[in-house]
């Protein structure tokens, strides 16, 4: 049996952004990205595979609409941070 986790991250951009994922530019705002993986069975330590990449639309500080989640790179992920924090 393969154990799974999941971790939340809450991330926020100061200016819009745009994924390949998505058609429109999502607003600045605080983002919820959860994190799942699998544990890698058959090894002498602990380490697990990242299996899916899912962040949580509309921002956290939107209230009502629609609810959307949706499967994205997290090489693309951590480029878009990386560039919010540089402007």
């Amino acid at each position: 049996m393969t154990r799974m986790r999941s971790s939340e991250i809450a991330t926020t951009f100061r200016h819009p952004f745009v994924l390949a994922a998505l058609e429109t530019t999502q607003p600045a705002g605080t983002y919820r990205l959860v994190i799942e993986e699998e544990q890698i069975p058959g090894l002498s330590f602990l380490a697990w595979r990242r299996t899916a990449t899912l962040l949580h639309l509309p921002a956290l500080s939107v209230t009502g609409g629609q609810h959307q989640v949706v499967a994205i790179d997290p090489v693309e992920w951590a480029a878009l941070v990386e560039a919010d924090e540089r402007d």
